[in-house]
């Protein structure tokens, strides 16, 4: 009953304040704001080249997770995190939100210099009018594919070179994006995995030693992973691995 009574007397408290009359005697009244869009004709050139602006920057924000996956860092480190988690088995601790977050600013940290690169030399030039949409789109190619490049097997981009059909490139300037970008996904999904069997094998190896001896010990109804799983944390905790595991992911792209 005295909560009913509180919630009436905050409400009340609410909507006299809402309705306070000023000096003249009328009631005051906060303004609505009011978004509209407007399309009309245009006499400058200004404002359609604005409008175009507006578009690609839409554009871009739309595909920019896309773009965020496929050119950059970020495929190799959210599965070498995974499979951290999947080798501890500890269920869903890290949180996967947590794990995602940290291999995005993991992501941003390790093209840091390309992504200054891009700014430095084309995108404040285009920003400031004084490079064209084309020339802003080979400054801004530049930086990633050389980093795409120096992740990427030969043999994957002969595969896709391959399978397009595509003349054979003289040197990496032929490379086509759109082979190169399929290419160098598929070599960080390798590289990837071949890091996650490194870091399934020392806590294989505890899986095994703990099974082995409660099996000689005859605790055959007590699960292994009740012992081993406690062990794992305790070996990851002490050899400081997160430490480690984000020194050679970050290496690993040197």
């Amino acid at each position: 009953m005295r909560r009913v009574v509180l919630f009436v007397l905050v409400l009340s408290g609410i909507l006299f304040v809402l309705n306070i009359p000023d000096l003249a005697g009328a009631p005051v009244r906060f303004p609505i704001p009011k978004v509209t869009i407007d399309v009309g004709a245009s006499d400058r050139p200004a404002d359609v080249s604005l409008t175009l602006e507006i578009l690609l920057l839409l554009t871009i924000l739309t595909l920019a997770p896309a773009i965020v996956m496929m050119v950059t860092s970020f495929v190799r480190v959210v599965i070498v995190f995974s499979f951290i988690s999947r080798a501890l088995a500890t269920q869903q601790m890290p949180p996967t939100q947590v794990v995602s977050g940290l291999a995005l600013f993991l992501t941003f940290f390790i093209m840091s210099p390309i992504l200054i690169d891009i700014n430095q030399n084309a995108l404040q030039p285009y920003l400031n009018r004084q490079i064209s949409v084309g020339t802003f789109y080979e400054r801004s190619m530049t930086p990633l594919r050389g980093f795409m490049f120096r992740q990427t097997r030969e043999k994957d981009i002969a595969l896709f070179i391959h399978l397009g059909k595509v003349k054979r490139p003289k040197n990496k300037e032929e490379v086509p994006t759109y082979v190169l970008i399929p290419a160098f996904m598929l070599s960080e999904l390798t590289t990837s995995f071949k890091m996650g069997i490194l870091i399934f094998i020392p806590f294989i190896m505890i899986d095994l030693i703990v099974s082995s001896i409660l099996m000689s010990m005859g605790m055959i109804m007590l699960p292994p992973i009740m012992i081993s799983l406690p062990l794992k944390i305790v070996l990851f905790v002490l050899v400081d691995g997160w430490n480690l595991i984000t020194y050679s992911l970050v290496k690993s792209f040197h």
